[in-house]
C-alpha cells in the first residue's frame, strides 16, 4: 500500500508517498497549476494508482483546485485539520521543527497509521456542491449585508435620530429598499427636514412601493420636521458623507442577497432531495438549501443519524472522569449547519402541532428556550437522516406519535 500526503500552499505543494513500513518513496514539488496537477497525477499513476485502486491522499483543505484534481474517479481525499497535523508533528520529534517537505510526509504517515479514525470528504454529487456554494454565498451575504446595517444604525445613532424613528415599525429596518432610497436623498436631519411630501412620495415609488404611499410620506414628513438634537453643521455634512459611504456597500450587500437567493431558488429544487427536505415543517427553500448544503447526498457519508446529530451540534456531549460527569453543548460542531438548525427549529413550532407539543414538553421540564429548541432540532434532524435513507416525506404521527395523542 502507498499513502500520499501533500502540504498545499499558495504557489507550490509538497508531495510525499510511503509505504506500509512508513519509507518514502518519493517526494515531489509542484506548481499550482494544471501542469503541477498533471505532474501529480502521473507520480501517483507510476506507483501503482488505478481508477479501481486509487492511492488514498492526506491534505489540510478540503477547497480549491488541487482537491477537485484529486476527486476524481474513487480516490478517497482526507482533509486532515492542521491543529491534528501539528499534534503528530510532535510524536515524532522533541526539536518541533517544521517544514514543508516534512509535514507532507507526517500527512502521509497519519494515513499510514490512523486512517481508520479519519473521515475522507464526500461523495456528493456535482448538483449538491454547486447548491453548497450557493447557499453558504448567500448566508455569508445575508451575515454582511446585517453587519453593515448594524454599522449604518450606529452611525445614525450619532446624528441622525430621525430617521431611526421614522424606520422604527418596518420589518427589516435599514435594509428595506424605500429605507435606503429615503437614505439616498436624506443623507443629513437638515435635508430631511426640508423635504417635500412630492420628494418623499417619489423616493418611496422609486424604491418599488405600491401602498400607503401618502399615508407614509406624510408620517416621515412629520418626524423629519420634529424636535431633535444637531451636530454642528460641517460636523453633520461630514457624517451625512461617511453614511452615504456605508450606504452604498449595504447597496451592494443588499442586491448580492438577492440575486443569490434568486440562484438557490432555481438550483435547489432540481436535487432530488429536495421534495423530502421541503416536506419537513419549518424548511423552505433558502433554509432547506443550507441543510442540504451541509449534510451532502452522500448517504454513506454518516453511518447513523448519531453521527449527523454530532455533525450538527444538536446532540450534548458527555464528560466522564472518575466521579465526576458533566453533559453539556457540543462545541466542535458545523456552525452553518447549527445555526440553520435553530431557524428551521423556530419555525417548525407554528407548522407542526407536534413540534410545539415536543417544545412545551420541554419548557415545562425546566429548559430554557435555546435548550428546548436544541432538543427539537435533534429529533428533527435524526428524523430527516431516516427519511433521507429510506427515500420517505416526512409524517407527523410517525415523527411525534406520543406528543400527538397527548395533545388530542
Amino acid at each position: 500500500m502507498i499513502y500520499c500526503g501533500i502540504d498545499w500552499a499558495e504557489h507550490h505543494h509538497d508531495v510525499a508517498l510511503v509505504d506500509d513500513t512508513g519509507q518514502l518513496v518519493a517526494k515531489l514539488r509542484i506548481d499550482d497549476t494544471a501542469a503541477g496537477y498533471g505532474t501529480l497525477l502521473d507520480l501517483l499513476a507510476e506507483h501503482g494508482d488505478t481508477e479501481q485502486n486509487p492511492i488514498a491522499v492526506a491534505i489540510e483543505t478540503s477547497r480549491g483546485l488541487l482537491v477537485a484534481a484529486l476527486r476524481t474517479g474513487k480516490r478517497q481525499v482526507f482533509a486532515i485539520n492542521p491543529m491534528a497535523v501539528a499534534r503528530y508533528r510532535d510524536r515524532h520529534g522533541a526539536s518541533r521543527k517544521k517544514s514543508d517537505p516534512g509535514d507532507a510526509l507526517v500527512l502521509a504517515n497519519i494515513l499510514r497509521t490512523d486512517k481508520a479514525v479519519h473521515r475522507p470528504l464526500p461523495q456528493d454529487s456535482d448538483l449538491a456542491q454547486a447548491i453548497a456554494v450557493l447557499a453558504r454565498a448567500q448566508q455569508d451575504a445575508i451575515w454582511n449585508r446585517q453587519q453593515l446595517s448594524n454599522q449604518l444604525r450606529s452611525l445614525l445613532r450619532e446624528y441622525y435620530p430621525a430617521v431611526l424613528e421614522a424606520f422604527a415599525n418596518w420589518q427589516n429596518g435599514l435594509c428595506r429598499p424605500e429605507a435606503r432610497a429615503v437614505l439616498a436623498v436624506a443623507p443629513t436631519s437638515s435635508r430631511a427636514a426640508s423635504l417635500s411630501r412630492a420628494q418623499l412620495r417619489s423616493a418611496l415609488k422609486r424604491a418599488g412601493r405600491t401602498r400607503g404611499i401618502e399615508v407614509e410620506a406624510d408620517r416621515m414628513r412629520e418626524i423629519f420636521r420634529g424636535e431633535y438634537a444637531h451636530q454642528p453643521p460641517l460636523v453633520e455634512d461630514a457624517l451625512g458623507k461617511q453614511m452615504l459611504a456605508l450606504l452604498r456597500q449595504l447597496e451592494a450587500a443588499c442586491m448580492a442577497a438577492d440575486d443569490l437567493a434568486e440562484a438557490v431558488e432555481e438550483a435547489f429544487p432540481q436535487h432530488p432531495d429536495a421534495a423530502v427536505i421541503l416536506s419537513f415543517p419549518g424548511l423552505g427553500v433558502q433554509l432547506g438549501a443550507r441543510v442540504l448544503a451541509e449534510i451532502g447526498d452522500d448517504r454513506d457519508r454518516f453511518a447513523d443519524a448519531r453521527g449527523l446529530k454530532a455533525y450538527a451540534g444538536s446532540a450534548p456531549i458527555t464528560r466522564a472522569s472518575g466521579k465526576k460527569h458533566h453533559v453539556g453543548r457540543r462545541r466542535v460542531k458545523n456552525d452553518r449547519l447549527n445555526h440553520a438548525g435553530h431557524l428551521w427549529a423556530f419555525a417548525s413550532l407554528k407548522a407542526s402541532p407536534g413540534a410545539n407539543a415536543h417544545y412545551r414538553r420541554r419548557r415545562e421540564r425546566g429548559d430554557w428556550h435555546a435548550q428546548a429548541q436544541q432538543h427539537l432540532f435533534n429529533r428533527m434532524i435524526g428524523r430527516l437522516f431516516h427519511c433521507l435513507q429510506r427515500g420517505e416525506l416526512f409524517d407527523e404521527q410517525t415523527a411525534f406519535p406520543s406528543l400527538l395523542a397527548e395533545a388530542a
